[in-house]
């Protein structure tokens, strides 16, 4: 910029123009719309998409003589110093306080002249204000993150004022009921912080709760879609009373604090019962907690909504509707294997079938269809149930997980005597399912034998909605995923963050899938006892889609995109 040109004595197109963001000839077409929207020039060249929002922010900043707010300094505010300005009010003029000391106030606003917001911030909070210059966009995601935080850590802070720690005369609730309408004033203030934990999970739509002290706080991280996330951080002397609480829900020794223990409990919620599953383990801060939140009628699903490809789901209920053999799914905890199976049951289930199914837990209750809950502790095992079914006539089994050789070699006999067989493996791909059914000990003449269909999956998470936006990726993304950016025709697509998914550009999730249907090539390899290699190279060679591919299609499609990818398969080397 040259010498004499002072941005704070031109006009914004002039700034824009010298800056050469726009033309002569553009800044003609932009008054002459203004003259019809009677927007603000800067407003107007936006919606002509002529400037970004950010190119308007930066100039409007260098005219007005404040430093430009950026998302680290407006997102990462100190929400202790935003709660100094009421909510209504920051909203109602977009401002933000971000930081201050003694004397001074540093606040984003979208209009630094307007004096009298001014005025009535240096009114509120008996500091003089240092203005800094925020987008309309990037302030309205700000405020909903930062003063969404304010709220929660109010509820909290309510809630853990004069914490004790609650001994085993509390008494045991079989199950916990969290309706506003049935907490009690006399409740310990413990008690309405294990609730809040649980009323924001379950509106979040949480599957697990990790409760982990730390040297000088304790953490409350929630898993959302999969992933992680930090809802609370409530002080390290909380942990004493959120341990003992939860373990008088479940049933556990209060006083043991050196060994592992695992429990459970309901509770039940505006709309939803859910049962709780509860694993203690000992750490060098105190007990961790992680619990798994299991929606005990929340079966909405189909195989439609699952997210099956059109030929694939075409295959597979193909496979579900044969009289006899044997279906397994694989893949890691968490991938889905069980909801695909109870939506395989869902849709072939009839009164002229009987359906028995063995867990370890009982996910989801099904309708129709006689459920197992295995207690290993009174010799209730997949094994000695699995001999009784036998004798109960069924017609199609579930069985929950094959973990041993017993429960494999029972699954194996029911398959081969005329019922359909459903299970679950712990494997990392198809082709790996049949090499782990072969290592746990079954003949592979029986493994072929019996063998309907093999099918690994993984979860990846949804692209939100309400924030999707297109984009062009770079050459070093595409290789990444060893994606050909011939195949990318135009643009792909990621989610910016906005307070529908928590920031996060994510909302709900999806199934890929690697499928193999036992051809009579591939029935012949397992015969013969072939390696790994061998199985998917002829699966490959059967039409097989890899678990990359099968992902990579979701990104093409708009979906998902490369970085979930990335996270939730591996590259075939």
């Amino acid at each position: 910029m040259s010498t004499d040109f002072n941005p704070q004595f031109s006009r914004i197109g002039e700034i824009l123009v010298h800056q050469s963001k726009i033309s002569e000839s553009q800044l003609n077409q932009a008054l002459a719309q203004q003259k019809n929207t009677r927007e603000k020039l800067g407003q107007t060249l936006v919606d002509m998409n002529i400037i970004q929002e950010e190119d308007l922010t930066a100039v409007y900043a260098l005219q007005m003589g404040f430093k430009q707010a950026d998302n680290f300094i407006l997102l990462e505010a100190d929400s202790t110093v935003a709660a100094l300005i009421p909510e209504d009010f920051a909203r109602s003029n977009r401002v933000l306080a971000v930081n201050r000391n003694d004397s001074t106030i540093v606040v984003a606003m979208e209009d630094p002249e307007d004096l009298v917001a001014i005025d009535a911030i240096k009114r509120l909070t008996n500091l003089n204000p240092e203005i800094i210059v925020s987008g309309n966009t990037l302030m309205e995601k700000a405020l909903d993150k930062v003063y969404g935080e304010i709220q929660k850590t109010a509820e909290v802070s309510e809630t853990i004022e004069s914490i004790t720690v609650i001994s085993g005369e509390e008494g045991f609730q079989e199950k916990v009921d969290l309706s506003p309408d049935k907490a009690s004033v006399e409740d310990a203030p413990i008690v309405k912080l294990v609730n809040l934990i649980f009323i924001e999970s379950i509106k979040e739509r949480a599957t697990d709760i990790h409760i982990e002290p730390m040297e000088k706080l304790v953490y409350v991280r929630i898993r959302i879609d999969g992933v992680l996330q930090i809802i609370m951080t409530p002080p390290v002397s909380s942990l004493s009373g959120l341990v003992t609480r939860i373990k008088i829900l479940s049933k556990l020794n209060i006083a043991e604090k050196r060994l592992p223990q695992d429990g459970r409990f309901s509770i039940k919620a505006p709309g939803k019962d859910l049962d709780v599953r509860v694993s203690i383990l000992p750490t060098v801060y105190g007990e961790k907690i992680v619990m798994r939140l299991l929606d005990k009628i929340g079966l909405d699903f189909n195989l439609t909504s699952l997210g099956f490809p059109k030929q694939n789901l075409s295959i597979f209920r193909k496979v579900i509707n044969q009289p006899y053999g044997m279906v397994v799914v694989s893949g890691p905890t968490g991938s889905g294997k069980s909801t695909s199976l109870y939506a395989a049951l869902k849709e072939i289930k009839s009164e002229r079938t009987n359906i028995t199914t063995v867990e370890d837990p009982v996910e989801y209750q099904l309708d129709g269809v006689n459920q197992v809950q295995v207690f290993e502790d009174i010799g209730l095992t997949f094994g000695s149930t699995l001999r009784s079914i036998l004798r109960q006539d069924p017609d199609i089994l579930l069985i929950g997980e094959i973990r041993d050789g017993e429960t494999a070699d029972i699954a194996v006999k029911f398959a081969l005597t005329g019922h359909l067989v459903f299970s679950t493996v712990h494997a990392n791909d198809a082709p790996g399912t049949i090499t782990r059914l072969l290592d746990i000990g079954i003949a592979p003449f029986l493994v072929g034998s019996c063998l309907n269909l093999v099918m690994a999956q993984r979860l990846v998470r949804r692209i939100c909605k309400n924030c999707k936006e297109g984009y062009t990726p770079t050459l070093e993304e595409l290789a990444l995923v060893g994606l050909d950016p011939g195949k990318v025709t135009g643009e792909l697509y990621r989610g910016k963050g906005c307070p529908e998914c928590r920031n996060t550009g994510y909302k709900g999730r999806l199934a890929i899938f690697e499928m193999i249907p036992m051809a009579r090539d591939l029935r012949k390899l397992v015969y013969e006892s072939a390696n790994e290699d061998d199985i998917k190279q002829a699966a490959l060679e059967n039409g097989m889609v890899p678990l990359r591919d099968a992902g990579l299609a979701r990104v093409l499609d708009g979906t998902t995109t490369i970085e979930e990818i990335l996270r939730s398969t591996v590259e075939d080397l």
